[in-house]
């Protein structure tokens, strides 16, 4: 199921991916590539390619005549000199390496990307927008069966129990994966908290989805006690990643918890159940953590642009459709059940 398959990514992706912002890594410690960066940072140029933000001070000209500052489009993705001196020395030291036969590293924390447009991690991006996309496809899908197909109680409501929670949940998918294709495009201070910061949004309330559906939690009063020490924890965690420490360690933790927890339930769940597509949450769930396997045994990018993570990405692609495919199942299941039983 998606919240399955988004524990498993996130979590996962929080355990990998926490590794790789230390920023010691086998390419940058190279004597020969800090060579290159550090002549590059004081003349603006290396091997006859020199850069325009190496001109400006600090990186960032505010003053002056229209045509010595930079492009508002540069200074947003805050491209600066030692960027663009790491980058360029990083793809010559590739280069060189390669001619030796040996196999890529990373450099600070990273492996060797080529840039298209400026964007880091083109393919990244394009996957993370495709993921945004079959969000809202299923969203959409899924608003329209409930509230234009199917029957409504005499109040006006609709007899799907979990119609508001997964109207919330598709706003906070959509909101995680628009800021894992801006993450991917630049990696920065800001980009990086959103990121993780969409992320765990997603997975607590997925969690919590999780908890309410696997026990049928319907009355407004359980489903406050319930969600509320959820949400505080949730919140808690947020503000202490934000404006306390960035712990990448702790955060890995926490994610990985909830994630089991979340797998644990919905894998319960889809043994004890009748329910007529729980072969679909079967499938969304071990394709979640064979997809996992993508993670684990990371491998830098084919042709500078296709890692591991790229490829997982891919996969979440059709577990999407599959996820909201089983919940439109689901209501028009739960919708039926609660007819027949007024009749």
């Amino acid at each position: 199921m998606f919240p399955t398959r988004c524990r498993l990514l996130v979590f996962f992706f929080f355990a990998l991916s926490s590794l790789g912002f230390i920023d010691a890594s086998a390419g940058d410690a190279d004597p020969i590539y800090r060579s290159c960066v550090d002549q590059c940072e004081k003349t603006g140029c290396v091997d006859g390619k020199c850069f325009q933000h190496c001109n400006f001070s600090d990186g960032n000209a505010t003053d002056g005549p229209w045509y010595l500052q930079e492009p508002m489009y540069m200074r947003w993705k805050k491209w600066d000199c030692q960027s663009d001196c790491r980058y360029q020395c990083m793809l010559d030291r590739e280069e060189e390496r390669k001619k030796l036969g040996y196999k890529p590293v990373k450099y600070h924390g990273k492996w060797p990307f080529c840039r298209v447009y400026g964007i880091q991690e083109p393919v990244s991006v394009a996957l993370s927008v495709f993921n945004l996309a079959m969000q809202f496809q299923g969203w959409v899908s899924f608003f329209i069966l409930v509230n234009y197909k199917l029957p409504f109680r005499p109040n006006k409501k609709t007899y799907y129990e979990y119609t508001g929670l997964c109207n919330i949940y598709a706003v906070l998918a959509m909101n995680a994966w628009f800021w894992s294709a801006v993450f991917h495009s630049r990696d920065v201070d800001l980009t990086e908290k959103l990121d993780y910061t969409s992320a765990v949004a997603l997975l607590g309330f997925s969690l919590l989805l999780a908890i309410l559906r696997v026990f049928s939690v319907k009355n407004e009063a359980a489903r406050v006690m319930v969600s509320a020490p959820i949400l505080a924890f949730l919140m808690t965690h947020i503000l202490y990643l934000n404006f306390y420490e960035f712990d990448y360690g702790w955060n890995m933790k926490v994610c990985v918890v909830m994630g089991i927890i979340q797998l644990v339930l919905w894998a319960v769940w889809a043994g004890v159940s009748r329910h007529p597509s729980r072969w679909k949450l079967w499938v969304v769930v071990f394709g979640g953590g064979l997809a996992m396997l993508l993670e684990i045994f990371d491998f830098p990018p084919y042709w500078g642009f296709v890692d591991a993570h790229a490829l997982w990405h891919a996969t979440t692609i059709p577990l999407t459709y599959l996820w909201w495919s089983f919940i439109r199942d689901d209501s028009e299941y739960r919708t039926s059940i609660l007819l027949k039983k007024i009749k």
